[in-house]
């Protein structure tokens, strides 16, 4: 079992990642995650922050659905995918759950969002909508590369999951 997270050295340059094979992404050897899972969040991050000059391109959120790290990768072409869900699970508990929260949060914040859009398609609501949930993602995905790369792992225990959902769809 690794050792707990506050009790593990992290370098703070950030270990050199090594490949868990060829032809796919790399695993951080500290905590034993591998980044490629944040275009799943980045990508519609972009899409949202295109919506207000570009609101037609909301349409390219349609086809986004929840996925779990495992998920992720299960799903993908990755040639080294099971090697990747492999490292996961021997991850460090902790850091898997703080990971696996903070995601419950990205694919909830996103997932609601696509709903939002989908209601108010068309409108000018529809920008703002798309605005106030980029802005909400940002930190979210940026706390989520924190915990794969090992730098603030307990960044994602700051506030509870509902305060942090509710804090979402909170008005300015």
């Amino acid at each position: 079992m690794p050792a707990p997270a506050a009790t593990r050295a992290i370098d703070p340059a950030g270990p050199s990642p090594i490949t868990s094979g060829p032809g796919g992404p790399k695993i951080n050897p500290a905590t034993g995650l591998s980044t490629d899972y944040l275009n799943h969040f980045t990508e519609a991050a972009m899409v949202l922050d295109m919506a207000g000059v570009a609101p037609e391109c909301l349409g390219e959120l349609d086809a986004w659905q929840p996925k779990t790290y495992t998920e992720h990768y299960a799903t993908s072409r990755f040639s080294n995918r099971d090697a990747i869900v492999a490292a996961y699970k021997s991850a460090d508990p902790a850091v898997r759950a703080a990971l696996d929260r903070t995601a419950g949060l990205l694919n909830a914040l996103v997932a609601r969002t696509c709903d939002l859009l989908g209601q108010n398609a068309g409108t000018p609501k529809a920008a703002e909508i798309a605005r106030r949930a980029s802005e909400r993602l940002r930190p979210l995905i940026a706390r989520t590369a924190a915990l794969i790369n090992g730098t603030a792992v307990g960044a994602a225990d700051r506030q509870g999951p509902q305060a942090e959902i509710d804090a979402m769809f909170r008005g300015p």
